[in-house]
């Protein structure tokens, strides 16, 4: 199932929150209540789909070291991801 849902976010980050949210409880496990994962849904998904991973991934399902930096580069995908679509509407008009 890991594999499966690896794939699909690299389809789309949001395709495989939904999937994590459907067929695991990570993201309840990972995040105290839900509005944090709805906001991430929305304007974060690589950020929080990393966060819930390492979590689960992580020695006493918390997040250290190492996985805090796959977070962050998962920020920076997100950062990319908005900034480049920003650019390009501005080359549009």
């Amino acid at each position: 199932m890991g594999c499966l849902l690896i794939l699909l976010a690299l389809i789309s980050p949001r395709l495989a929150l939904i999937a994590t949210w459907l067929l695991t409880d990570i993201l309840s496990g990972a995040f105290d209540s839900w509005l944090l994962p709805f906001i991430g849904f929305f304007l974060l998904p690589w950020t929080t789909l990393a966060y819930a991973w390492m979590w689960d991934y992580g020695p006493g399902r918390t997040v250290e070291g190492f996985e805090w930096f796959l977070v962050i580069v998962a920020f920076v995908f997100d950062l990319g991801s908005l900034g480049g679509g920003s650019r390009a509407r501005r080359k549009r008009d």
